[in-house]
Parts: structure tokens; sequence; C-alpha cells
């Protein structure tokens, strides 16, 4: 099975799966690589400031230059927890500053990069927008390249990766229960 390379070391590789994910057997060379294990946190925030549900989503250049949209996620840092993580790269990424409403549950999935296999997963959380302003400026990593409000009924149409579109049919189903 053909794992996608990142284009940027952090956080670019994005979800091929939800759920358990069995590491491919046999012998192939990626198999014989040293796994690192990688953790993500990030997830759906949503504003409801004009009556319709809008979710804070970002661009990003793949390896070939192609964009894609992607919910916002990144790396937890020091001792936070996967919802701290997820809160802090969101406003960093969107500018969106969130409450952590639910979690949606996590995505994993494998790539090969630099010599080694990584084994990586994403703790996804539905936050309410609680202020902020859309902007890519503050993304440490300058991985960001446009951000948007997206109606949360059109999401399916904009976001690049199946499994995003299935974290964001959960952020649909659960949202009714935290308004």
């Amino acid at each position: 099975m053909a794992h996608p390379v990142p284009s940027a070391p952090k956080r670019t590789p994005l979800p091929s799966a939800i759920g358990a994910h069995v590491a491919p057997a046999g012998h192939s060379p990626a198999a014989q690589l040293p796994t690192v294990e990688e953790v993500s946190a990030g997830g759906v925030v949503v504003d409801q400031g004009d009556g319709d549900f809008k979710v804070a989503i970002i661009a990003r250049l793949n390896r070939g230059g192609r964009l894609e949209w992607c919910l916002p996620k990144g790396h937890p840092e020091n001792a936070e927890t996967h919802q701290e993580a997820a809160v802090r790269e969101i406003e960093e990424e969107t500018g969106i500053q969130g409450e952590v409403l639910a979690p949606l549950g996590s995505i994993d999935y494998w790539f090969t990069v630099s010599g080694h296999r990584v084994h990586k997963t994403v703790h996804h959380f539905l936050l309410k927008a609680t202020g902020g302003n859309l902007t890519i400026d503050n993304d440490p990593d300058h991985e960001a390249v446009d951000v948007a409000w997206v109606r949360l009924t059109d999401l399916p149409k904009r976001l690049s990766f199946p499994n995003e579109r299935r974290i964001v049919d959960l952020a649909r189903d659960v949202l009714p229960d935290h308004l």
C-alpha cells in the first residue's frame, strides 16, 4: 500500500483511515524501516453568527504543490492535553478561538518520510467559536496558505480527504446535543 509523503515534517500528512489501522505486512522496504509514533489534535470549530453554521478550514500545499483543504490540527506541545492542543492549533492556524464541546474521534494513518515510517493519530474535537478573526498570520509553521469559513452543509464538497469528511459528519450528528 502506498503512503503519502508529507511536504513538511510536522503536520502535512493527511488521513487515509478512521479508527484502528493495522500497519501493512510484507517485505517491502517501507515495512523494514523504523517506526515513529506521532500524535496531533484539531477539529471542527463552528460559528453560528448569522444563523447558519460555518466551519473554519485551512488550505495547505501538498508535496506536489496541489492545494488541499483540511481541518486545522497539530502536535501537542509540552504537557498539553489533546483538547488543549486542538484549541491552540485551531487558533494558530485559523485565528479563531474556540471552546471544546465534544470529542469527535480519532483518525490514524501511515506514511514514510526521511528514512522512517510514521504512524500518526489525529484526535478531533467539536469546538464552538468564541472569538478571533479569520487569518493564517499567526501560524508559526506557515503551513496554512489560506483559511475560509465554509457552511457546514458545504464541507463535504470542499474538504480534500474522505476521512475528514467523516469527522464532519460526526460533528453534524452531535452538534444539536451541544447547542
